[in-house]
């Protein structure tokens, strides 16, 4: 028999560093243990140790054997706290791509395989679905000028969000005033001592029926049917939690036929969100589009589901539940001030840390327009008619954009929470390649016309030398058609494994970025 040898958590982080060759830290131990990857072979309550030949078999077979981490645009070497850096990740959003994949073609001092230089400091890049920004803020980090266009008033309001120059101090004191609103809000309701005595129940229940060092292992090893085991205790917590319900006089209700913010979240909830709004609504203007950032984060995270349908929802969740997610009975949200306090803090030291990065003399601008007909320099003067005669006069150098796919996803539903919260106007029928009209043949033909006349209208501003790179999962091929009726073509065409996404989705897949130049 092979002698077990046992590991603490930062011995096996630094072993498993050395392995693998980057950065692996204890809390990445850790999470393999509570999901039960790997077994803990401590007999302590308070101990945790490793085998070392069960890490070195787990990571041959989940890491090591994947070919893909050879791509260098599978960026497998970074960590996701460096592909969430600052401010990409202020704010959820689905279907965007990492900062390093837009660094690599936009930065001319990127170590890499690429021989060419496309973009150079002072130029102005456009990205024409701007989504949550990226482009922008990369470009911002590396001396560009950049312009966003994108048909969600929700993306536009985040992009530029995120752009923007803050006073700090002010925006601290602000954030403070709001949040002391909120506290005595909550002074008066019973939801803290509710609460309170909801999570004393919950610790001793899970900690008797789901104990952390053994449940996860448990299932893993297939000795616990959690689906069965998890339905029934979680039956049994109900009868303590509607007791609790009742003796607090807590209201629960939604109005499961009204609009998305009255279906998905609780009166408690609600009322919270509805205050802070109004509250906000009272600060200095410059600050007012990062505070309902912030607010819209809370109010995601604070839906009437399940942890592990937080991203995609299924039905609405007042009740305590089993929760696969974390092994455990988890319970609804009441109060939004536990979130709403730690987005504050996050998001502050977010743009401070994207403050010491940023250019402080070039311009960044999200426009909500529609991409295939604004005239980029009229709108820019709207709002910065300096900005607007650089656009002129220097024209755009080129396009770095990830269009919306075909039939995937719907990219206004995805922020419906905010639309309602903020009155945001809604432009669900300008959306390209929208959900509801599916991957048909139809919807594709529908898809090419659209993208092709994006850019065919952008490229009024660009350069003639321009550099075009469009990322896409081009399943059914219709970039070559896109090429064509734009007067583009395809130079080159990279493909990459999709490892690191900057919203919580671990599926993995792979995408295209296709490179496009004037048709000579």
């Amino acid at each position: 028999m092979k002698e077990m040898s046992l590991l603490t958590p930062k011995q096996a982080s630094v072993w498993a560093s050395e392995y693998l060759g980057k950065k692996v830290t204890s809390n990445n131990i850790i999470y393999l243990l509570n999901y039960g990857k790997i077994a803990n072979h401590s007999t302590h309550l308070k101990e945790n140790l490793i085998e070392k030949n069960e890490l070195k078999a787990y990571y041959d077979n989940a890491i090591k054997s994947a070919k893909h981490l050879q791509n260098p645009l599978s960026f497998a070497q970074y960590k996701e706290a460096q592909t969430t850096k600052h401010v990409h990740r202020i704010h959820p959003y689905k279907g965007k791509f990492i900062p390093q994949l837009v660094e690599y073609f936009l930065d001319s001092h990127t170590d890499s395989i690429k021989r060419e230089i496309y973009f150079k400091p002072d130029d102005i890049v456009l990205d024409i679905f701007a989504g949550s920004g990226t482009t922008l803020c990369v470009a911002n980090e590396l001396g560009m000028n950049a312009i966003g266009i994108d048909v969600s008033t929700f993306n536009a309001l985040l992009s530029n969000a995120k752009v923007a120059q803050y006073d700090f101090n002010a925006l601290e004191n602000e954030c403070l005033r709001l949040t002391n609103c909120l506290e005595n809000y909550t002074k008066t309701t019973q939801i803290s001592l509710f609460e309170s005595a909801l999570n004393e129940a919950l610790s001793a229940f899970n900690q008797l029926y789901f104990p952390n060092k053994t449940f996860k292992r448990q299932v893993a090893l297939g000795q616990i049917d959690e689906k069965t085991y998890g339905k029934v205790k979680a039956q049994e917590f109900l009868k303590i939690y509607n007791d609790l319900m009742s003796q607090y006089h807590i209201n629960i209700s939604t109005n499961t036929r009204g609009n998305f913010f009255e279906k998905w979240y609780i009166d408690s909830i609600k009322q919270e969100i509805i205050l802070l709004k109004n509250e906000i609504l009272k600060s200095p203007q410059s600050l007012q589009n990062i505070l309902c950032i912030i607010l819209s984060r809370t109010a995601r995270s604070c839906r009437a589901t399940t942890h592990s349908d937080l991203a995609t929802l299924l039905e609405p969740i007042n009740t305590t539940y089993y929760c696969a997610k974390h092994g455990r009975v988890c319970k609804p949200l009441f109060s939004i001030t536990k979130w709403w306090k730690s987005y504050t803090k996050d998001t502050l030291k977010r743009l401070r840390e994207f403050q010491s990065l940023r250019s402080a003399t070039t311009k960044q601008l999200c426009l909500n327009a529609d991409s295939t007909n604004a005239d980029i320099i009229t709108e820019i003067q709207k709002q910065d008619k300096d900005f607007a005669n650089l656009v002129k006069s220097q024209k755009i150098a080129g396009i770095f954009s990830s269009p919306p796919y075909v039939g995937l996803i719907d990219y206004h539903e995805q922020h419906a929470y905010a639309y309602d919260i903020f009155n945001l106007p809604r432009k669900d029928n300008l959306e390209i390649g929208k959900l509801s009209e599916g991957q048909n043949k139809l919807a594709q033909e529908k898809y090419i016309c659209a993208i092709a006349q994006a850019l065919k209208n952008a490229k009024r501003f660009l350069r003639e030398d321009y550099n075009v790179f469009l990322v896409a999962n081009d399943k059914f091929n219709l970039y070559p058609k896109i090429a064509e009726l734009a007067k583009m073509q395809i130079v080159k065409k990279y493909d990459r494994p999709v490892l690191n996404r900057s919203e919580k989705d671990k599926n993995k897949y792979s995408e295209s970025v296709f490179h496009l130049k004037n048709r000579s």
